[in-house]
């Protein structure tokens, strides 16, 4: 996933299009809490039990491809913030 031909904004509308239209309905409920990410090309892609498995996968099969990443069943892939007591 090294050649940037699109912005950031056209990546994640096409690999919404493509995880709504074609990917969702083969991987959820059955993988959720995993991590898929899409070639926005091809609309190829890998599922793995964490991001960089997934990533590997696809740019194997895929080299220089441009990727998107999700998390299966989860509106996004991370959660950043602090959940403790201050």
């Amino acid at each position: 996933m090294h050649a940037e031909k699109y912005s950031t904004d056209e990546v994640r509308e096409r690999a919404s299009k493509i995880y709504e239209n074609d990917i969702r309905h083969l991987v959820e409920p059955k993988h959720n809490g995993r991590f898929v990410v899409i070639d926005i090309e091809s609309g190829d892609y890998e599922i793995g039990d964490d991001d960089i498995t997934a990533e590997e996968r696809l740019e194997e099969r895929r080299p220089g491809c441009q990727g998107h990443l999700f998390r299966i069943g989860c509106e996004s892939a991370f959660v950043i913030g602090w959940g403790g007591n201050p």
